[in-house]
């Protein structure tokens, strides 16, 4: 009898909750009709399409008409960076574009395609804690800065930015600049609402949080100007045209209702299983070190790197024995490159290949750190072993 997975990589990708499953259905059958269209039919996807908004919007803190519908986090990162920081030089605002470097890839791909459109752009450091350097940050910012992008929770170590600190420091320095935060990694962790209350544009991908892949949404206030990405048919106040996902919404609000009905019990189980799961491999496994400061990290991140032993292979060893969780590096034509994140934060080109998460969420269980703790130091201690010369 094959023996169930044990998922620790819930940053990744999370199961779908029961509850966004069942608000999903029926628009993928009976309630089939396009939102724009002026029929019984169309006029019931339209409806459930606003009611998705409104509840979406109240809970990330925003009124119904500052919630624009994207196919996830990746776009609605693009329309707030991209979008942000046209539309600020066709207004003749400026040309700079300020950020981290450990930005999740939307964000810092759309200041690289920005910074060859002729925009100014700047990446700030990181502490070896996880945590961006708010005096690089405000060494970085001067008076033609149009967007100041970072993230609330970082996709990879899991700490948790300073946003209001960074946001008196903007509106300081440059008081008509744009303030974007990437939430995508937050939402079950954090009450986005109060933490990003003072930021212009915010992401959010719903399959972070139990919803469905390919839905996602960006807070635009009230007064902030964008450049769309995509046109046609002017849909979602001409921002983001084309059809809506009438049932991404509805799951994404679902997923979204539960999650913060959730929050505070979810944080404080997760906190726990983590905790257990990371102190008792760093107890026991000789050569474990932890990345990033974890009072600073959402409750579901463990952070290791195991010295003397290659990610990737571990992650294979783990994958053979039913134990899914990730790494920070990427195969690009073959070559295995070393995690941007970790490598920002300080850390040497071994130990960041030395190093994976472990993120859980809100169907992780105490059998998955059993299993997780049981697997992992063997699968460790093999890879040693077998790396000693005979």
């Amino acid at each position: 009898m094959q023996r169930a997975a044990t998922y620790l990589d819930h940053a990744a990708t999370t199961p779908m909750r029961a509850e966004a499953v069942a608000a999903m259905t029926p628009f993928l059958a009976g309630t089939f009709g396009n939102p724009s269209g002026g029929h019984a039919i169309a006029r019931a996807a339209k409806t459930a399409l606003e009611e998705a908004r409104e509840e979406i919007a109240a809970l990330l803190g925003a009124a119904p008409a500052e919630l624009v519908f994207t196919a996830g986090g990746t776009e609605a990162d693009n329309l707030a960076v991209k979008g942000a920081a046209r539309a600020a030089r066709t207004a003749g605002r400026g040309d700079g574009i300020v950020t981290t470097a450990f930005e999740h890839k939307g964000v810092l791909a759309s200041a690289h395609r920005l910074e060859a459109e002729g925009f100014r752009v700047a990446e700030v450091g990181i502490g070896s804690d996880g945590i961006v350097s708010l005096g690089a940050l405000a060494d970085a910012i001067d008076e033609r800065t149009v967007v100041v992008s970072v993230m609330l929770v970082n996709n990879e170590v899991g700490t948790i930015q300073p946003l209001d600190e960074i946001a008196a420091l903007v509106r300081e320095r440059a008081p008509h600049a744009v303030l974007h935060t990437d939430a995508v990694q937050a939402v079950p962790w954090l009450d986005v609402a109060a933490h990003a209350a003072a930021f212009d544009l915010v992401a959010i991908s719903a399959h972070k949080f139990g919803g469905p892949k390919g839905s996602g949404a960006l807070v635009v206030r009230n007064g902030v100007t964008l450049e769309p990405l995509v046109e046609g048919g002017g849909q979602e106040r001409g921002l983001r045209s084309g059809t809506s996902n009438v049932a991404g919404a509805a799951a994404t609000a679902a997923a979204l209702r539960v999650t913060c009905a959730q929050r505070d019990d979810e944080v404080a189980r997760a906190g726990r299983l983590r905790d257990r799961l990371a102190d008792t491999l760093l107890r026991d496994v000789a050569g474990a070190v932890e990345n990033g400061e974890r009072a600073r990290k959402v409750a579901g991140n463990a952070h290791l790197r195991f010295d003397g032993v290659e990610a990737e292979a571990l992650l294979v060893a783990l994958d053979v024995e039913g134990v899914c969780a990730a790494a920070g590096s990427s195969c690009a034509s073959g070559a295995t490159e070393p995690s941007y994140v970790l490598t920002a934060m300080g850390l040497s080109l071994p130990e960041a290949a030395a190093s994976v998460r472990l993120s859980l969420g809100y169907s992780s269980t105490d059998a998955d750190v059993d299993r997780a703790l049981d697997v992992i130091p063997r699968a460790v201690a093999r890879l040693r072993a077998a790396a000693v010369p005979a």
